[in-house]
C-alpha cells in the first residue's frame, strides 16, 4: 500500500493532497493525517521522528521524507509529472536544503485558510 502522510493542519499540506488527488486516477495512493490516530501508529512504527517536518511517504515496506518521498510519489502520477522522478540524479542534501526553503514558507505560500471536503467518491482514500 502506498500511504501519504501530511500535516492535516496546514493549508500548504492540504492543497498539495489535493493536487496529487487529481492527477492520481488510477487511485494509487492512501492519505492520512500526521496528526491522526493511523497518523502516529505509522510514525510509530517506520519509527518517524517527532520533530520531522515533511510530507512522509510510505510505500509497502519502506519509509521516505522530504524531496525524496515527494518525488517517489510523483512517478507514481499521471502524465509527464513521472517525469519528475528524475531529479533523483541530484544529491539528496541539495534536493532537501530546496524542499527545506518550501517547507519553511508553507504556510505563507498558501492564502486560502480553508482545507477541502473530500468528494463523496475519495472518501475512502483518506484512512482514519
Amino acid at each position: 500500500m502506498n500511504i501519504i502522510l501530511f500535516d492535516g493542519e496546514c493549508h500548504f499540506c492540504d492543497a498539495t493532497v489535493q493536487f496529487i488527488m487529481k492527477r492520481d486516477h488510477k487511485k494509487h495512493f492512501k492519505f492520512a493525517s500526521i496528526q491522526s490516530d493511523i497518523g502516529q501508529t505509522l510514525m510509530e512504527k517506520f519509527h518517524v521522528p517527532k520533530s520531522i517536518d515533511s510530507v512522509i511517504y510510505i510505500e509497502g515496506d519502506n519509509c521516505y521524507f522530504k524531496s525524496t518521498a515527494v518525488l517517489r510519489i510523483s512517478r507514481k502520477l499521471d502524465r509527464g509529472w513521472k517525469g519528475f522522478y528524475l531529479f533523483t540524479i541530484i544529491p539528496t542534501p541539495i534536493r532537501d536544503l530546496i524542499y527545506d526553503k518550501i517547507a519553511k514558507n508553507r504556510h505563507k505560500l498558501i492564502k486560502n485558510n480553508q482545507c477541502s471536503i473530500p468528494k463523496k467518491d475519495d472518501l475512502d482514500r483518506f484512512l482514519q
